[in-house]
C-alpha cells in the first residue's frame, strides 16, 4: 500500500515532511565537463533502470514466443501488442512507417507505466532507505532527497514530449521532403498567398508548441496530483496516537491508502495510454498533407 509505513518524520512538520519528499536529489559534488548540479539524478536513475527492466521483459517475452498455447505472459504480452498495433493502424495509415511507429508506441506505454508504477511504493520506502544508506556513509541523512516517480518531475515529461515532437518533425521531412515540409509551413492553414506566410508560419509554430507543452504537462499534472495525495495519506498515518482521534486517523490513514493505490492503478495505465496514444496521433499528423 502506497500510503504505508510513512510517518516517523523525526520531528518534522507536515510541511517539511512534504517539501522534503518534493526536493530531487542533486549531488554537488558530480561537476565535471558537465554541470549536473542542474540534474535530476533520481529522476534519471529509476528512467533508465525502468527502461532496462522494460526492454527486458519485452525480449523475454519475444525469445519464449511460441507458435503453441501461450502462457500467461506470453498471452498478456500479445495482448498489449496487437492493442498498441490496432491502434497504429487506425491512426498511421503508412504501413512502412508502422514497422518503426507501433514498436515505439509499445515502448511509450511500457516504458511510461512502469515510470507511473513507481507511486505504488510506500512513500517512505525508498527515501527512508536513501536516508540510511547516507547515514552509513557518513553524511547528513536530513540531506537525502530521493523521488522515485520520475513522471512526477517535470523535466521527464517534458523530455518524453520533446522526443515525440522530434520524431513528428522527422516524420514530416521524411514523408514530404523537406522542401515539400517547409511549403506545408508557410501555405497552411489559411492558404497560400505572400500576406499570409507570416500568419501561416505562426500558427504552425504555435500548434507543435502548444501540441509539446500539453502533452508533458497533462503526464506531469496527473502523476504529480497523485504523487501529493498519498503524502497526505501518508501523514494521516503518522499522526496516530493512543487517543480516539489518533486511532480513527491510523484507521482513516489505512482505508484511503488502500483505495486510493487501488484507484491509482486505473490512473497509471490511463496516463500511459493516453501518452502513447496522443503520441500516434502527433506522428499520424506529421503523415496528412494540407
Amino acid at each position: 500500500m502506497a500510503a504505508e509505513n510513512a510517518a516517523g518524520q523525526g520531528g518534522q512538520t507536515a510541511g517539511e515532511y512534504i517539501v522534503h519528499h518534493l526536493t530531487h536529489w542533486r549531488n554537488k559534488e558530480l561537476v565535471g565537463p558537465f554541470d549536473l548540479t542542474v540534474v535530476n539524478l533520481d529522476s534519471a536513475l529509476f528512467s533508465i533502470l525502468l527502461g532496462i527492466v522494460g526492454c527486458f521483459f519485452l525480449w523475454k517475452a519475444a525469445r519464449k514466443a511460441t507458435s503453441g498455447v501461450p502462457g500467461r505472459f506470453q498471452a498478456a504480452v500479445e495482448l498489449l501488442v496487437e492493442m498498441v498495433d490496432s491502434q497504429a493502424k487506425g491512426i498511421v495509415h503508412n504501413a512502412e512507417s508502422r514497422k518503426l511507429v507501433a514498436p515505439l508506441a509499445l515502448t511509450v506505454f511500457v516504458w511510461i507505466f512502469l515510470l507511473n508504477a513507481m507511486d505504488l511504493l510506500p512513500v517512505d520506502l525508498i527515501p527512508v532507505l536513501w536516508a540510511w544508506g547516507y547515514g552509513a556513509a557518513g553524511l547528513d541523512p536530513h540531506h537525502a532527497y530521493m523521488r522515485s516517480v520520475p513522471t512526477a518531475d517535470l523535466s521527464v515529461t517534458m523530455g518524453l514530449s520533446l522526443g515525440v515532437l522530434l520524431t513528428c518533425l522527422a516524420y514530416n521531412v521524411k514523408i514530404k521532403g523537406l522542401g515539400g515540409w517547409i511549403h506545408e509551413l508557410f501555405t497552411a492553414p489559411f492558404g497560400n498567398h505572400w500576406a499570409l506566410y507570416p500568419f501561416n508560419f505562426l500558427m504552425q509554430v504555435i500548434e507543435f508548441v502548444a501540441k509539446t507543452v500539453s502533452h508533458g504537462m497533462r503526464l506531469f499534472g496527473n502523476m504529480y496530483a497523485g504523487e501529493l495525495i498519498f503524502l497526505l495519506i501518508a501523514l494521516m498515518g503518522g499522526a496516530w496516537s493512543l487517543s480516539a482521534t489518533g486511532i480513527g486517523l491510523a484507521i482513516g490513514h489505512i482505508i484511503a491508502g488502500s483505495a486510493w493505490a487501488i484507484f491509482h492503478i486505473l490512473i497509471i495505465t490511463l496516463q500511459a495510454f493516453v501518452f502513447m496514444m496522443l503520441t500516434l496521433v502527433y506522428i499520424g499528423q506529421a503523415h496528412d498533407h494540407h
